[in-house]
């Protein structure tokens, strides 16, 4: 997931008037998404920039900890029905003493007692879980917003209609290509786009707000701006696009990942098919697209694009807090200190929260709203995660590890 964080962007407005997400009850705030297969989808808004609740902040923190809505991906568990071969979390089998359904609840109590608003449901396979609508309505009943990052697969008819009543505000779907073979290729699994596609299709009957997530490798980059308008076709309150950073079974396809002049490019044709589509774009673990939209005078609603530590981080099934998904950093246990006791007080947020990198990112005139990827920061750096970010050509930059 961070497919998740990215549902949770397009949540957040889906109960208001913005199209980017699965919606906002009035004054709630803004979400991201990582959530499925990535990340289940900082899923991560909706939706583009139309209107927000009364009260809804627009975008991001410009860098200030605390400030702007607070987005969580928690995942639920190890286990999944896929074995995709970028999946940062190494997802298969359920993973031992995984959190149980009361002691999600009091992880849930806790997220909500930090002040976060999107709660984003990611795995593994997060539908594999049994108790998934029970955490889904205690989670709404706390007043979060809960989302989802997933493969789809699961979503028949009958539980999208059920992820609706149980509060579910968004599904962020995870779809790499439009040639079948290749997405079921990569994530190992026969029938997995019939079965993501059929997901989609569900969600819409059911009135349950989808977006697409897309993980974006070497071999599918010539065809996203078709599966944007593929995104269109079918309903989509989004398209966003995920960016390799290599953890977990990703490791080992590092090679098959863009590199500094090619993921510019990318993220320039992405900016660029925005002008042409209602649905909101949104490249996740890429924080440059912001600066890239500035200087193509493309407007977005964002304001921030490495969230890590500001007003994102992540959970896993056995309650280990990380900054996020790709930054194999543990900052804590849940079942040994409260979650938003973690949140406010560990050492390795709060450096995150100065703002003080190193390096080009240190000095550059974006710092503030792109930030650079700390986790491809810290792959690169031996660990240094406020380190400079290498895949960025800006100021004459050569863009290399």
């Amino acid at each position: 997931m961070s497919a998740a964080m990215e549902t949770a962007h397009a949540a957040q407005d889906t109960m208001g008037t913005h199209p980017h997400a699965a919606g906002h009850p009035a004054g709630a705030g803004h979400p991201h998404a990582h959530m499925g297969g990535h990340p289940g989808g900082h899923p991560h808004g909706m939706g583009h920039p139309g209107g927000h609740p009364a009260g809804m902040p627009k975008g991001h923190p410009k860098g200030v900890a605390g400030g702007g809505v607070k987005i969580i991906s928690w995942n639920t568990t190890n286990a999944c029905n896929m074995y995709c071969a970028h999946c940062y979390r190494d997802a298969g089998c359920r993973a031992d003493e995984e959190l149980s359904t009361e002691e999600g609840k009091k992880l849930l109590r806790e997220i909500a007692k930090a002040g976060f608003r999107i709660m984003i449901f990611s795995g593994g396979e997060p539908l594999t879980r049994p108790d998934i609508l029970e955490l889904v309505s205690y989670a709404r009943g706390l007043g979060l917003i809960p989302v989802f990052g997933t493969n789809g697969t699961l979503i028949d008819l009958p539980m999208a209609k059920a992820l609706k009543e149980a509060g579910a505000c968004g599904m962020g779907i995870s779809l790499d290509s439009l040639d079948k073979n290749k997405h079921d290729t990569f994530r190992s699994f026969p029938g997995g786009w019939d079965g993501a596609v059929r997901g989609m299709m569900n969600c819409r009957e059911a009135g349950l707000p989808f977006q697409i997530h897309t993980t974006v490798m070497d071999w599918n980059a010539h065809e996203l701006e078709a599966m944007t308008d593929f995104a269109v076709e079918i309903g989509a309150k989004a398209h966003h696009f995920f960016f390799l950073v290599p953890t977990g079974r990703a490791e080992t396809i590092e090679e098959e990942s863009l590199r500094a002049e090619a993921y510019e490019d990318v993220l320039s044709r992405i900016m660029r098919k925005q002008q042409t589509v209602d649905i909101e774009l949104k490249p996740t673990c890429a924080p440059q697209f912001l600066r890239i939209a500035d200087q193509l005078g493309v407007d977005t609603r964002f304001s921030r694009g490495c969230l890590a530590g500001l007003t994102y981080c992540i959970i896993s099934p056995r309650g280990k807090v990380q900054p996020c998904a790709y930054l194999n950093r543990e900052l804590g246990d849940v079942r040994e200190t409260p979650f938003d006791e973690i949140w406010a007080k560990n050492e390795v947020f709060r450096e995150l929260r100065t703002l003080d990198y190193g390096g080009g990112c240190g000095s550059c005139s974006y710092k503030k709203s792109c930030g650079g990827c700390r986790a491809r920061a810290a792959y690169y750096h031996d660990g240094d995660f406020m380190a400079e970010e290498p895949w960025c050509l800006y100021h004459g930059r050569r863009g290399e590890a």
